[in-house]
């Protein structure tokens, strides 16, 4: 990774310092910073963040939502700590959920029986839908 300017100032003006812990480790002739090579990780993509958090306060599990995006469960949990989501409580609610290409979705919702008395969420899941269903009106 090339190293532009200084984290500390912005500056330009850098010499190399040495190599700590096998990286390389540079200081700024502006300030005299000390400062190493950033390490290059993983990344994962924003949409998936929103999506995980989105599932998860629909009421699914981290295992569950690991499942069906493919990301770490470890990773979801990560999340929900870090923005502080909070899930409502409730004991009864347990909601449903199926994967659905564009043409099965049609078909579904095509059907009265299946909407009717129910709460319904659809969401993109790359090129497939995911339909979220609870009931309405539970005893």
């Amino acid at each position: 990774m090339n190293i532009d300017s200084c984290p500390n100032c912005n500056s330009s003006h850098y010499i190399k310092s040495g190599i700590v812990s096998g990286r390389q480790r540079y200081k700024c002739k502006k300030c005299n910073y000390f400062f190493s090579v950033n390490k290059i990780g993983k990344q994962i993509d924003d949409y998936y963040v929103n999506k995980s958090l989105q599932l998860y306060l629909e009421g699914l599990t981290y295992r569950e939502i690991e499942r069906i995006l493919g990301v770490s469960h470890v990773s979801i949990m990560n999340w929900v700590k870090k923005y502080n989501i909070k899930r409502p409580y409730n004991s009864n609610y347990h909601p449903t959920y199926k994967i659905l290409n564009a043409t099965e979705l049609g078909v579904y919702f095509s059907d009265a029986e299946n909407i009717k008395g129910a709460g319904v969420i659809v969401t993109e899941l790359g090129d497939k839908f995911m339909l979220i269903k609870w009931e309405r009106f539970k005893d």
